[in-house]
């Protein structure tokens, strides 16, 4: 039987953040070999991974990451099982990495495929479900790009939010960051009344108009007030028409438009854990 040292235990360790004992067993197995020792931990990590497949991975980290240059941004969230392992420093830092390396891709596949030291980032995943315990698994995933980008993420990651605006003008950073939050506190459905889908609009029309009929109303006032109450379903649920959480004097287009005169917002992305 080959020595093991708990040098080489700990350099397995390091590579892939497994237990202590479980990188001893691997490299004893291995008979000290160290590129097949971490090969028998990701095939442990996949038959973990299959055990846990039908789990629920509502727990994790949301994480938005912007580019260097503020025009382009991405939210993922890191999912898992258990309150308890998304709050680990390790696993929040794992988060944050795959995020940087989302930030190259256009969509989950894409990046699922690239390369993370060495492996996939689905096989990286795979090898975490093994060293936790848990399933673990790339959940959210939303880019945004525009003249200016910014990000806000939620105390505990439980919410990461992108926005984008139309211009880099001074104060867009604030504005944005503003904006962020203000998605991630009142959770808009759409953008404005144009990015509203059609059978919400139908729901909520056909919903004004059974209370309305419940207290009585005429049947041929029925469009006319619905239309009415729908126009403060736009007020209340689309971003830019909600009253600013900072000021609910102003709407959050005129907020923007107080940072400066032409500044819009171009669109936003809202990734929630739960």
């Amino acid at each position: 039987m080959a020595k093991i040292t708990a040098a080489e235990v700990n350099k397995l360790r390091q590579t892939t953040g497994a237990g202590m004992m479980d990188c001893k067993n691997a490299l004893v197995e291995a008979e000290g070999d160290f590129e097949l020792a971490i090969e028998i931990l990701r095939k442990k990590g996949q038959k973990v991974a299959a055990k846990r497949a039908d789990r629920d991975s509502s727990e994790g980290a949301a994480i938005a990451k912007v580019s260097a240059d503020n025009t382009s941004g991405v939210i993922i969230s890191l999912n898992c099982e258990t309150d308890f392992v998304a709050k680990n420093d390790t696993f929040v830092a794992l988060a944050n990495a795959l995020a940087d390396l989302a930030l190259n891709f256009d969509t989950k596949e894409a990046f699922l495929n690239a390369d993370y030291k060495g492996i996939s980032v689905q096989d990286k995943l795979t090898e975490q479900t093994g060293v936790i315990g848990e399933k673990i698994e790339i959940g959210g995933f939303s880019r945004l790009s525009a003249p200016f980008v910014g990000s806000y993420i939620h105390a505990g990651n439980k919410i990461a939010t992108l926005v984008g605006l139309s211009a880099a003008v001074d104060g867009a950073d604030v504005a944005a960051k503003d904006v962020a939050m203000q998605a991630a506190a009142m959770n808009p459905v759409a953008l404005n009344e144009e990015g509203v889908d059609q059978s919400i609009i139908d729901k909520e029309i056909e919903i004004a108009k059974d209370q309305l009929r419940q207290e009585g109303k005429p049947e041929a006032m029925l469009d006319n007030i619905a239309k009415g109450k729908l126009n403060r379903f736009f007020k209340d649920n689309t971003l830019v028409n909600q009253d600013f959480i900072k000021d609910s004097k102003q709407s959050v287009a005129q907020y923007v438009k107080s940072v400066d005169s032409k500044l819009e917002v171009t669109g936003f992305k809202r990734v929630a854990l739960g």
